[in-house]
């Protein structure tokens, strides 16, 4: 059985993977016909494939989160692989497989990011800055273990978002030291915090995201955050115009930098600007980081990385 890691154009194959994306599009023929948009997964990667000439059985059979078994060919498209499905079914029992075995996750287990968290948080000396990052930790509970930092860019695995902040707050301890005007605690707590809603925002399984639920679609992950600290200001009756809390909400507000990004404000306090480029830095670093695990050593060039404006990466030969 090959694995997604292993695949190279032109090839047939056959392997066990889990559909980790799948929707149902019409051809632009006369007449239209029904096809599959399949992203398939395993735990060394996933790919792009296509299943032709779908039958109303098919739609009825096959969703995301659903084990497969899966022949079909490897070909070229636009510079990047994917897969011509030319027979699949569901697992069967018999097969001997299980739904773990195609789960991709942090390189660190879920208890000892969670453990360096709480530490960090600890560590947070201004007593209401610690109220409300803790506030806001325990308000998204267990989650935190488990949840992808993102459906598909980065850390989009399981226990990615936690994976996600601790290589944050190691950024972060350097950057304090290097530039002593920023704030340590304000830095830990926007770290902690710029993202503690992605998992109200998305609903995952297994570190998967299967879709974005109605609050992640109406308010996003930023104003969701940006709320539970007031939330937590009111909890612990904080005046909601001091600086404490409004410095932290805007923090959060500004992460993403610019408006087309998704930020309503552009960061206007250091530990803002500093937040910014500590997200992005981490954020594209992974990215490469994880497409060059997911691409076999004997390709010089990665597949374009949609999150570094479709780049691709290139392995020096040293």
């Amino acid at each position: 059985m090959t694995l997604i890691k292993q695949l190279q154009a032109p090839e047939e194959f056959v392997g066990f993977y889990l559909i980790k994306e799948l929707e149902v599009k019409q051809t632009n023929t006369t007449p239209a016909k029904d096809f599959m948009d399949i992203v398939l997964c395993d735990a060394s990667g996933q790919i792009s494939a296509k299943m032709w000439d779908v039958s109303a059985a098919d739609k009825e059979t096959f969703f995301p989160m659903t084990l497969v078994k899966v022949q079909g060919v490897v070909q070229t498209y636009r510079d990047r692989l994917q897969v011509k499905i030319a027979r699949i079914r569901k697992v069967l029992p018999e097969d001997g497989v299980q739904m773990t075995e195609f789960i991709r996750s942090a390189p660190i287990s879920p208890a000892d990011l969670i453990h360096t968290i709480n530490g960090v948080l600890e560590s947070i000396e201004h007593p209401n800055i610690k109220a409300i990052v803790s506030f806001c930790v325990a308000k998204v509970g267990e989650k935190l273990n488990h949840y992808p930092a993102a459906k598909t860019h980065h850390h989009a695995y399981f226990a990615g978002l936690a994976y996600h902040i601790v290589r944050m707050l190691e950024i972060g301890e350097f950057i304090c030291k290097q530039r002593p005007f920023l704030n340590p605690d304000l830095i830990k707590a926007g770290i902690i915090l710029h993202d503690i809603a992605k998992p109200e925002e998305m609903i995952a399984q297994l570190g998967i995201v299967t879709e974005y639920s109605v609050q992640g679609k109406l308010l996003g992950h930023i104003s969701m955050a940006s709320n539970w600290i007031t939330e937590a200001a009111l909890h612990h009756a904080l005046d909601l115009q001091a600086d404490v809390v409004v410095g932290l909400q805007h923090i959060v507000l500004s992460h993403h930098n610019l408006p087309e990004w998704g930020s309503p404000v552009l960061p206007q306090i250091p530990e803002a600007v500093a937040l910014h480029y500590i997200d992005s830095m981490d954020a594209k670093l992974q990215m490469v980081e994880d497409t060059l695990q997911v691409t076999p050593e004997t390709d010089a060039w990665t597949p374009m990385i949609r999150g570094l404006e479709n780049k691709a990466m290139y392995r020096l030969n040293l």
